[in-house]
């Protein structure tokens, strides 16, 4: 009896560098990560053109590309569409009106990845949901191209895009301030401080009378934002 070899692809993990590639769009060639470098980027996949919830999803990212800028935060999607079905689709996308949004341009890159080349590099292809269409997942990558956050949503689900944008935020927030974020963080709550690190700053922590910082316990210690 004939062995197959079975390859397995690997999907990258929080704290790795992005895998790279080279692919055609609708923006023309791009060379990732290398042309986001200084950036912030979320790489996303859909399941494909021309489906209803894709639709919701790019109408809604395109009307919030520039709020994404503001944050030198990148958009790059993906399906396994040509590119030609690519473009029909975007400019079908600028006729349709939903939610409010209308006339909506499209002008982030979308890749094309017949193949699955790239797609597979990312784990975006799942068979438990299709062996041809990838999932909706998402990858926030940073500055220096490291990966640090992953989403990935079924088929039937729409993204949540405030949601998006509050891991922007929060991670930008944590490296500049090298502070964390607690549940529902939003921009302007307070932030958790690093835990202490020996018994003598745990008892200083509890013991301060700073003003701008305050203690539940001395694992626990929140910087007031406001």
């Amino acid at each position: 009896m004939e062995e197959r070899l079975v390859v397995e692809n690997r999907m990258p993990l929080i704290g790795e560098k992005a895998p790279e590639f080279t692919a055609v769009t609708t923006q023309g060639e791009i060379n990732f990560p290398y042309d986001y470098e200084g950036k912030w980027v979320i790489l996303f996949s859909h399941p494909a053109d021309f489906t209803p919830v894709c639709t919701t999803e790019f109408m809604t990212f395109a009307s919030l590309s520039d709020d994404f800028k503001a944050m030198n935060t990148e958009l790059v999607g993906l399906s396994v569409d040509s590119l030609y079905a690519h473009i029909a689709w975007l400019r079908k996308i600028q006729e349709l009106e939903w939610n409010g949004l209308k006339n909506i341009e499209v002008k982030f890159p979308l890749i094309e990845d017949i193949k699955m080349d790239v797609a597979k590099k990312y784990g975006m292809i799942q068979p438990g949901q299709s062996d041809t269409q990838a999932v909706r997942a998402v990858f926030v990558i940073d500055p220096e191209g490291i990966i640090r956050t992953i989403l990935y949503y079924p088929l039937s689900m729409g993204r949540n895009f405030d949601e998006l944008k509050r891991i922007i935020q929060a991670l930008q927030k944590a490296d500049a301030d090298s502070v964390a974020t607690p549940a529902d963080w939003r921009p302007g709550d307070d932030v958790i401080v690093p835990t202490a690190g020996s018994c003598g700053v745990a008892k200083e922590r509890m013991e301060s009378d700073d003003s701008n910082q305050y203690c539940l316990d001395w694992f626990m210690c929140f910087k007031k934002e406001s």
